[in-house]
């Protein structure tokens, strides 16, 4: 009963809302478009509503659970469900990069699916996305809130950081919403399914990371900031004349905000400043 207890508080601390609805589960599985030759890592695997169609479709499932009560439930059906590897692991910290070597096809790929925590799901993308140079795909059932962040375009509020790191480096599309009945308990929003295929290369010049990285979380940090304001306290050594200068250089006008601009122009000044640094 201790553990049960334990499982029940990390679950509400997570935010895990567990998907109920069998068509919803089949219509992701569906999404994610695995076959024999991929590898599907599920994120969130709880009570194996969408394992299962995953499993069924894939050549290897590899999914994820931090809470220790679900995982060793899972551990007793993943000979059912064929090449079912459960591992007892946090998302937000798991290394991605090793999933590769594990494909049942040198032509396979990874790819990464899950219905996200809510309060975990932030966490869990950041990880996956720097991981992206080994894996190929990510579909993922997100708060609808935060899958709207994703795929937002500049000006307005939910243009952000998510906004430009995922799009910079993934082509991406909402693919549907989920009401809150196909989940128990049954959230107080709505969700959606996010699909993102990683590209072999930016979208746009400057966006190698880290340099990119830095400049988008600096400038987004303050975002009622003026650029100019908010890139001078994220690089003091630069000072306030140095800052202005890298805008202009970049053809950027000092007074504008963060969520007014655009993946090349933040990848011009990504560009500028890390020239700046190594100067």
């Amino acid at each position: 009963m201790r553990e049960v207890r334990r499982g029940r508080t990390r679950r509400r601390a997570l935010g895990q809302h567990f998907l109920v609805d069998d068509a919803v589960a089949e219509r992701i599985a569906d999404a994610v478009g695995a076959t024999a030759h991929d590898l599907v890592c599920e994120v969130g695997a709880g009570t194996g509503a969408l394992t299962r169609p995953l499993a069924a479709r894939a050549g290897r499932v590899v999914a994820l659970e931090i809470d220790r009560t679900l995982h060793a439930r899972l551990c007793t059906v993943s000979l059912q469900w064929g090449a079912l590897d459960v591992r007892l692991a946090d998302a937000r910290r798991f290394e991605y990069e090793t999933l590769r070597a594990g494909r049942p096809s040198a032509d396979g790929r990874v790819l990464v699916a899950g219905n996200l925590p809510y309060s975990a799901s932030k966490a869990i993308l950041v990880r996956v996305w720097e991981a992206r140079a080994t894996v190929d795909a990510v579909t993922v059932m997100l708060q609808r809130e935060v899958a709207e962040r994703l795929v937002a375009t500049p000006g307005g509020k939910a243009y952000g950081v998510l906004s430009v790191l995922w799009q910079v480096w993934a082509d991406l599309s909402l693919l549907f919403v989920v009401p809150p009945a196909a989940f128990r308990p049954p959230p107080a929003v709505e969700s959606a399914v996010v699909r993102a295929v990683f590209r072999s290369t930016p979208r746009v010049p400057g966006g190698e990371a880290p340099a990119l990285a830095r400049v988008v979380r600096v400038s987004f940090a303050q975002r009622r900031k003026t650029l100019a304001n908010a890139l001078r306290a994220g690089y003091p050594q630069f000072g306030a004349e140095g800052v202005r200068a890298a805008l202009r250089a970049a053809e950027i006008d000092p007074a504008r905000r963060a969520e007014t601009l655009g993946l090349e122009e933040f990848g011009r000044l990504a560009q500028f400043l890390a020239t700046r640094e190594g100067a």
